[in-house]
């Protein structure tokens, strides 16, 4: 007994206190501070596996929204032809929507296919995902290079406060994780919801104001659409990059009186307006 006791002072045995135990939150996130070298090792490994043995290599993640941009401009362009610098309205919003979808499925794709690799080593799950999302936010800022220029091309002026643009970009990967994580978690045990997810997005896209302004809508549309979340973060990050008008003016009465109609999207764009007006 006495030599048992003294082996324990001797070796300093851990003892498991249920009550001490941190959040589960918490303990991936030191997690993910432990194994941040992973994490940034997985993020250059999905960009150098992707354009290694293509020919023009970075080139790709500008070229595919262009590509994008033209067919839609050519669609779209005479149905929503008040838009002002259509071609650069269509590129701002479909880059970061490609964002969301890219990020939200490779979330998915790396925690419900990878399961054979977390049953043989231990590694934090959430480290696929957080470097799906770097990986997301490198492409992403890549493809801002022909966005300029096709702002530039179209006369649309660029402002000081696109250098903000990192401020929509973080709450839309914070959310890309979060839809990730979600449907990666029912994914898991039941592999069509991730196919339904899929087929979600090609109606989610239509729903977001990418390809038009919600000005354009009758009023119980926009109230509709409204419950999009994706429409904030878009129209956040598009009103950083691109200048055009935040509230709709009603003139009544042969111009006399004035009434300002301010939509629900529209109480983040004042904050947006607040901002740029300090440059």
């Amino acid at each position: 007994m006495l030599q048992s006791q003294s082996m324990q002072k001797k070796f300093h045995l851990p003892v498991y206190d249920s009550a001490a135990r941190r959040l589960p939150a918490w303990n991936e996130f030191l997690e993910l501070i432990r194994y941040r070298d992973l994490i940034f090792f997985l993020v250059r490994r999905d960009i150098t596996a992707r354009y290694k043995r293509s020919l023009l290599g970075v080139a790709w993640t500008m070229l595919n929204p262009l590509a994008m941009m033209v067919i839609l401009t050519i669609v779209f362009s005479q149905v929503f032809h008040a838009i002002e610098g259509y071609a650069a309205y269509v590129l701002n919003g479909l880059i970061f929507w490609n964002f969301f979808v890219q990020t939200s499925m490779a979330v998915i794709d790396s925690l419900v296919w990878g399961g054979d690799l977390f049953r043989r080593i231990y590694v934090p799950r959430s480290a696929f995902a957080v470097s799906a999302i770097g990986t997301g936010l490198v492409n992403l800022f890549l493809a801002l290079v022909p966005l300029l220029i096709v702002m530039l091309i179209q006369g649309v002026s660029v402002r000081p406060a696109a250098l903000l643009a990192p401020l929509a970009m973080l709450p839309m990967a914070f959310f890309s994780l979060g839809i990730g994580l979600l449907i990666a978690t029912v994914g898991i045990y039941f592999r069509d919801v991730v196919e339904m997810y899929s087929v979600l997005l090609t109606a989610w896209f239509y729903a977001t104001p990418i390809l038009y302004s919600l000005d354009q809508l009758p009023a119980n549309t926009r109230g509709v659409l409204s419950l999009n979340p994706t429409l904030f973060l878009v129209q956040l990050f598009r009103n950083l990059l691109y200048v055009f008008k935040l509230f709709q003016v009603d003139r009544r009465d042969g111009g006399n009186n004035s009434d300002v109609k301010f939509d629900k999207f529209q109480k983040i764009s004042n904050i947006t307006r607040l901002i740029r007006s300090h440059f």
